[in-house]
């Protein structure tokens, strides 16, 4: 027993989430998406750059598997940075997001905020407000960072819009009874406000707790943020960073015809633990070929 729990223990602590990478592959045609408009997105959650868990080269490496994949569009969904103090050193910003420039497709590479892009800045915090750090290294590389906005797209003639939300727990505050709570900056009316006409629309969510708010105007719901749990057991994660729970934990829902598919991410947070949920880099196909 206590050789299969150093085993079990150096497997989740040391193999898993630094060796194991893995291709996960979604293939839909959800309400409103036209079937003969064919694209594929990659998307890259949750990287969490720090060393010796999600080193400079890792990253590097990450975004070459990407690029191979051939994808039309990238999404990257938040939380660039370290989200735990489990590190030896930390990856500088103007690094991680050099790293994600070289990121190739044709519609482009588009990205969001999570929460510990907002939680590690303490400038941002005492400010209760941005720029954040995170975002802005996004943008000085030329990577578009979305906060409640929206973009109108074509692919092959036919227009699609991209949505990105704000982060949904950008500030850590306490309410009246001194416990701590989070207050987003999020604003899901006034993004989809943005979108003009009847085109289909992906939106884009650092934490999927938004999903059940989204109307069926949209197509397609993209999160992160849980890391399928970090530990999963039988397709059961015994603590997930949702108020959901494993309702939203991992891999594609469907509720009342709506569709929200969650990424298991590639780094770790809190602790620098994977079981059962490898780092993965996500491919979703939307079309029928």
């Amino acid at each position: 027993m206590l050789v299969a729990g150093v085993g079990l223990g150096g497997y989740a602590f040391g193999v898993e989430p630094l060796v194991r990478m893995s291709v996960t592959r979604y293939r839909l045609t959800p309400p409103r998406w036209p079937r003969d408009l064919k694209l594929r997105m990659a998307v890259l959650a949750d990287i969490h750059a720090c060393d010796p868990w999600m080193t400079l080269q890792r990253v590097e490496k990450i975004v070459t598997a990407t690029n191979r994949l051939t994808p039309d569009m990238v999404f990257l969904l938040g939380d660039y940075v370290a989200g735990m103090r489990w590190v030896t050193e930390y990856v500088p910003s103007s690094q991680w997001s050099a790293a994600l420039a070289e990121l190739k497709a044709p519609l482009g590479v588009h990205a969001v905020l999570g929460n510990h892009d907002w939680w590690e800045d303490r400038a941002a915090q005492q400010r209760q407000q941005g720029p954040t750090i995170a975002g802005k290294a996004l943008e000085d590389v030329g990577i578009p960072v979305y906060e409640n906005d929206a973009v109108r797209l074509e692919k092959d003639g036919q227009a699609f819009w991209l949505a990105g939300l704000g982060d949904q727990l950008a500030f850590l505050t306490r309410n009246k009874l001194g416990q701590r709570c989070c207050r987003g900056v999020d604003d899901l009316p006034g993004t989809l406000a943005k979108v003009t006409d009847d085109a289909p629309v992906v939106l884009l969510a650092h934490e999927p707790d938004i999903f059940p708010k989204v109307p069926d105007r949209v197509s397609l719901t993209i999160a992160g943020h849980t890391h399928a749990g970090q530990v999963r057991l039988f397709g059961y994660s015994p603590v997930v960073p949702s108020r959901y729970g494993n309702r939203y934990a991992y891999g594609h829902v469907v509720e009342e015809g709506r569709n929200l598919i969650v990424s298991g991410g590639l780094g770790t947070s809190i602790m620098p633990v994977r079981f059962g949920a490898p780092p993965e880099i996500v491919m979703v196909e939307l079309g029928e070929a």
